[in-house]
Parts: structure tokens; C-alpha cells; sequence
């Protein structure tokens, strides 16, 4: 049985935490959303198992863009893909400044095979 991988980022679907006094953009959000989307992958042993789910994974940007760490707000129901979901923005490493200042932002994030 041959299975193909879909990705679907949750772009448009962003759930955007920032600190109080600021106010990321929507366009800020999904660049950001973007950048670390590129760096899925779909885990083989998950693939194997037939594993599909949405993560929501909230990463932390520091004032300059780096990736100061990231966190698992909503399980996928597959220890693979939540591993996965947060070494995504480890990966990415730095995104563009955010324009308010230090934030958080919550990226959902999507595995389903076909």
C-alpha cells in the first residue's frame, strides 16, 4: 500500500499570543508560520503507523527573531508528531524580527496521509 504525505499548514488558521502591549501583524504571523512549516517533516515510523493529528506548538521569538524556545499547547495524539511539531521551530532557528517587540505566537501543525 503506497501512502502519500500531505502537509497542511495551519497558516491562516494562527493563533497569535503576544504580550500584552503589543500586537504582532497578520502578515508578521504568517511569515512566521511559513518559515517554520518549511522545516516539517512527516516521522516514517509515524507514516508507518498510519499516525495523523494536529499539533498546536507555541514558539517563543525574541526581540531580534530567534527561536528562544518552543511548547506543546495541544497534543496531535501521537508522541511522533508532538516530538516532531516541537523541534520544527528549533530547526527554523530565527524568523524576522517580531515588529512589537518579544512574543509568542501558537502555530498548529498538521500531518494526514492520503
Amino acid at each position: 500500500m503506497k501512502m502519500i504525505e500531505k502537509f497542511a499548514f495551519g497558516l491562516f488558521a494562527l493563533a497569535l499570543t503576544a504580550t500584552p502591549t503589543f500586537a504582532q501583524s497578520a502578515d508578521w504571523q504568517k511569515q512566521v508560520a511559513r518559515i517554520i512549516g518549511s522545516k516539517q517533516t512527516y516521522p516514517r515510523t509515524a507514516q508507518m503507523r498510519g499516525e495523523e493529528g494536529t499539533a498546536r506548538v507555541k514558539v517563543y521569538v525574541g526581540a531580534g527573531g530567534k527561536i528562544e524556545r518552543a511548547e506543546l499547547v495541544a497534543p496531535s495524539g501521537s508522541s511522533t508528531l508532538d516530538k516532531e511539531a516541537i523541534a520544527m521551530p528549533t530547526r527554523a532557528g530565527a524568523v524576522p524580527p517580531p515588529p512589537g517587540g518579544p512574543t509568542a505566537i501558537v502555530v498548529p501543525v498538521t500531518w494526514k496521509l492520503l
